[in-house]
């Protein structure tokens, strides 16, 4: 086991894509000499080479459209979008190609395309640096969607996503590179966990919480604050968001019968409001209370002195927990 920062862990992932697979190549903006803005691609020209690390001009829509055009001829593309917000420029060739080719072509042709997204706030960003578009792709049929947490996650289900057949949208919490953590780079992928299943990091009685990439840091903090106090949570880190594994979220629900779910994006249709339907239709039965969502505000990602308001913190995660299980203390009025 080695200690690695998240940033390495992607590294060494494509590092090992790269190395066995020839057909996986890397394209984006100042990916190549540079190594990337937050450098997770440093070192890959040197080793590989610009036909296989290949820096582009800065036009996300015809970096995706290229990717479509590699992935046609047999190639694995991993794409890096720079930053968060610059992703829409190549919305349309998200959704309208790489999501539906592979079913316009009745299973003809096939998407192995990655697209790395450095995703959400907390670093303290300019405007359309620190977003959380991920609900626009999870409503997008045809894309699977990612959004790790942690070092090991990083490695293993980046090597997973760049293998799969599918098109992968992969969300990278940016406020998280640095952080470290064990990470077993000489274990064979097979006897990884799949993307898709959702992990239970915590185990717990009273209420079931949950998140995914960068939040679930503050929900392991809320955790231990939540335990001081005599209460036992259950922490569940989706990691896969589309699509869900509600198996592993309805055993917990229906073992714990109270439920948060909090993440950084906006409140309106986003992911938490679709996880709370799904398990209020699969565990309406054993709920002691109603599902409850802590997310960002329904407002333009602020200025870099105002997210601290914006992002959900340890103090919202406690109210919430506290009125699921109506206690005493927690706030009154709306969802947090």
């Amino acid at each position: 086991m080695s200690q690695i920062t998240l940033g390495k862990a992607l590294n060494a992932g494509l590092h090992k894509a790269m190395k066995d697979d020839e057909k996986v190549v890397i394209l984006g903006e100042d990916i190549g000499k540079l190594g990337g803005v937050f450098r997770i691609t440093d070192g890959l020209l040197d080793e590989f080479g610009a036909s296989r690390v290949i820096d582009t001009p800065l036009a996300e829509s015809g970096i995706v459209g290229t990717a479509v055009g590699l992935a046609y001829r047999g190639y694995r593309p991993i794409v890096e979008i720079q930053f968060d917000g610059f992703v829409y420029p190549a919305f349309d060739q998200i959704v309208s190609q790489v999501a539906k080719l592979h079913y316009r072509t009745q299973g003809r042709v096939k998407m192995p395309i990655t697209i790395r997204i450095p995703w959400a706030g907390g670093i303290g960003a300019a405007e359309h640096h620190s977003e959380s578009p991920e609900a626009y792709f999870v409503h997008t049929a045809g894309l699977r969607v990612i959004a790790v947490s942690n070092p090991e996650d990083a490695y293993r289900c980046l090597q997973q996503a760049i293998a799969s057949d599918d098109p992968v949208i992969f969300f990278e919490p940016k406020r998280l590179y640095h952080r470290k953590g064990e990470v077993d780079l000489d274990a064979s992928l097979a006897d990884a966990p799949p993307m898709g299943v959702a992990r239970v990091v915590r185990e717990g009685t009273d209420a079931t919480v949950i998140t995914y990439g960068a939040m679930l840091s503050t929900v392991l903090d809320a955790a231990d604050a939540a335990e001081d106090d005599g209460i036992s949570l259950e922490v569940i880190d989706l990691r896969s968001i589309s699509p869900i594994d509600y198996d592993t979220v309805t055993a917990s629900v229906r073992r714990t019968g109270r439920v948060v779910v909090a993440h950084e994006a906006s409140r309106e249709a986003g992911v938490a409001a679709e996880v709370i339907a799904s398990i209020t239709e699969q565990c309406f039965e054993y709920l002691e209370a109603p599902p409850l969502r802590v997310t960002g505000h329904d407002v333009p990602y602020p200025p870099a002195k105002l997210e601290k308001f914006h992002l959900p913190d340890l103090d919202r995660i406690l109210d919430a927990i506290d009125r699921v299980l109506d206690r005493p203390n927690s706030l009154t009025g709306a969802e947090s």
